[in-house]
């Protein structure tokens, strides 16, 4: 394997071997703290322009199960591991990591001291890395000035795609902003048909589909970026049940006149504490995010539900009286954990409740 070299933004330098497809590349790095589910953090589009390290040690040891992804290919710029396993064991297993990475075009790196580099970005926040053959002696303008641009409009678009289910209960529309495939089979498993529509859909357009509720899907880059998908959403909120999830979730937080900002490494893996404000119980949760909602600049008809038991951030709000909640976690997580997945049944409940006020009128 040929010698790769990861050139952090802030100078340091670290010696790696290549493995997946060959080349060079440019992105933003951050790390991810999962044991297991890196097929589908491989294909969560919300890492799309990002260098994704992994914390975990040995990566690969179940294979390829490609049912188990969670988009249709990997959005990431580059793949970085301790240690790579080229003997997987499971009976689902199609492939090897390494072969998948060849087949999706994306760059991988091994032999790295993960725990090192980890420590930096968790030290110095979240920065750009490149990824060449040769050891670079100079940081440039390219690499310090590296920014993620059109990240929604990137890994969403298209039309409008219709998933029915037999004796459908409700139509819930979902708005792909780069949408994990376990968001669709959580809420068709709940017995709704699932219309997918693709960001730029106008608010007018959504409605048309006579929906029993609306899902704000998960998805990559600054949420302040998307000016006409806020202005959108600002015109739903109060018309229907809305369920925001992470993107989702900072999206409705702007459209109501709320702020986000930028972490300084972001949340991203399986374990991650969340804090119900209501009950007092911590939820294990999935998270993948480098922004949050400030909780401060809520409006009055709004107030934070969750908050990340490492960092008191904002984990969760609820708009009262809009027939809104949003959370910044994944309850849909794949591969787990599986502690907040009833969020799902509450979103159920909430078009229940309005389709019975509705009837009442």
């Amino acid at each position: 394997m040929a010698d790769v070299y990861i050139t952090l933004q802030n100078g340091a330098s670290f010696k790696g071997k290549s493995f997946g497809a060959e080349g060079t590349t440019l992105g933003e790095i951050v790390f991810t703290t999962g044991m297991t589910g890196y097929l589908e953090t491989l294909t969560d589009p919300s890492y799309y322009g990002q260098i994704v390290l992994q914390t975990f040690p040995l990566i690969g040891n179940y294979g390829v199960c490609r049912a188990d992804m969670e988009s249709k290919k990997s959005h990431v710029k580059a793949y970085v591991v301790r240690e790579w396993c080229p003997s997987p064991s499971n009976f689902r297993c199609e492939c090897d990591i390494d072969s998948f990475l060849k087949a999706q075009g994306i760059i991988g790196v091994y032999g790295v001291d993960t725990r090192e580099l980890t420590k930096i970005i968790r030290e110095y926040g979240v920065m750009n890395a490149r990824i060449t053959r040769e050891p670079l002696t100079v940081v440039d303008a390219e690499l310090k000035g590296f920014e993620i641009t059109d990240a929604v409009k990137s890994v969403s678009g298209g039309k409008a795609e219709v998933l029915d289910v037999p004796k459908a209960r409700y139509t819930v529309g979902l708005y792909d902003f780069g949408c994990k495939n376990n968001i669709e089979r959580n809420l068709m498993q709940r017995g709704c048909k699932v219309v997918r529509f693709p960001y730029d859909t106008t608010a007018e357009t959504a409605l048309s589909y006579k929906l029993d509720g609306l899902m704000l899907s998960n998805g990559p880059g600054d949420p302040k970026e998307n000016t006409g998908v806020i202005k959108e959403v600002g015109k739903l909120l109060g018309k229907l049940p809305i369920f925001g999830i992470c993107l989702g979730h900072q999206l409705l937080a702007l459209a109501s006149g709320g702020n986000t900002v930028k972490l300084k490494y972001g949340h991203r893996g399986t374990n991650q504490p969340v804090k119900d404000l209501d009950t007092g119980r911590v939820y294990i949760t999935c998270q993948n995010h480098g922004y949050a909602v400030d909780g401060s600049t809520l409006p009055k008809f709004a107030h934070v539900s969750h908050i990340n038991v490492n960092d008191k951030t904002c984990e969760g709000v609820v708009y009262e009286n809009k027939k809104a909640f949003s959370v910044q976690f994944h309850p849909e997580a794949a591969a787990g954990p599986k502690d907040s997945n009833f969020l799902f049944d509450k979103f159920m409940d909430m078009i229940a409740a309005d389709k019975a006020a509705i009837a009442k009128k």
